[in-house]
């Protein structure tokens, strides 16, 4: 059996980027063939990816990538707050983020299916995989392009906006974005709130206005009413909401203010929608250490 120096897992981490430990088991298991090492340490970073696939990614980043008229907003996942801080984890994020602005995938197979560091976007992100030890998934993305301006907001790196506006002053776009991160509207105008939504209050004003006891045409008239209230409120439709850097005006008043509009915008949240699963900290603690004692 060759002796395994630290030199050599030292050599071996340094060419694959693994963890020390994966690094000594591997050339343990090879006799210290360091290509041989390297073949054994790649199927079990594969291995481990695959195992990493089933587990739970509601942390992550958003990042964003505007240049000329084309702006791109992508979600990365992950399953830790911890791993979102991660360089290597970010600088693929802003990596991914360009290529979709540059390449307009149709979807998110197709994204990972493009180039990337002589490899493709999937190859990739499985090294991550392996190299982290976390499940890593690209969720979704947007991509704006247009004649119009386009002006992006990132808040840390779990809130991005995208912002298509006109208008002649940029700062526009910034502040609508800002704003849009902060108040986070469901549509641009209240004919744009979908349509479950407003079926939804309507079933809630209905059931309160039938308590009052009052005459049909006046519960017809108490439900439009808080329907049109509803409409108004913060946080549905962003053009009605009260501007954030001056509450006397609405983002429609400001905007015409200016001579400036928005065409659309696109908002992205952490996580958003994605049951979070609750580990028992202790218990998988206790399951590892049981684990390293049979091993």
């Amino acid at each position: 059996m060759a002796a395994i120096t630290a030199s050599m897992v030292a050599e071996l981490r340094a060419k694959t980027d693994a963890p020390m430990m994966e690094c000594k088991k591997a050339l343990t298991e090879a006799d210290g063939d360091m290509a041989r090492a390297e073949e054994l340490l790649r199927v079990k970073l594969g291995n481990k990816a695959s195992k990493a696939a089933s587990r739970v990614t509601a942390e992550g980043i958003v990042v964003a990538h505007v240049e000329g008229g084309v702006g791109a907003l992508v979600e990365l996942n992950c399953e830790t707050d911890f791993v979102a801080k991660n360089d290597d984890f970010m600088a693929f994020g802003k990596a991914v983020a360009e290529l979709v602005a540059k390449q307009n995938p149709a979807d998110v197979a197709a994204l990972s299916a493009l180039p990337l560091e002589s490899s493709t976007v999937d190859a990739v992100r499985l090294a991550l995989v392996g190299k982290i030890g976390e499940n890593l998934s690209i969720r979704r993305f947007v991509r704006f392009e247009s004649a119009n301006k386009i002006a992006s907001y990132l808040h840390g790196t779990r809130i991005g906006v995208l912002v298509e506006f006109t208008g002649a002053d940029d700062q526009v776009g910034k502040d609508v974005a800002m704003h849009v991160a902060a108040m986070k509207p469901v549509s641009l105008s209240s004919d744009e709130v979908p349509a479950d939504l407003i079926a939804k209050e309507r079933s809630i004003a209905e059931q309160k206005a039938a308590e009052s006891g009052k005459p049909a045409e006046i519960v017809a008239k108490m439900v439009d009413g808080s329907i049109q209230k509803y409409l108004k409120e913060v946080e549905v439709s962003l053009l009605n909401q009260p501007f954030v850097k001056n509450d006397k005006q609405t983002i429609e008043q400001m905007l015409k203010a200016v001579n400036a509009s928005v065409q659309k915008f696109a908002l992205f949240v952490v996580g958003e929608g994605i049951e979070k699963r609750q580990d028992d900290f202790a218990a998988e603690v206790t399951a590892q250490v049981a684990a390293a004692k049979q091993s």
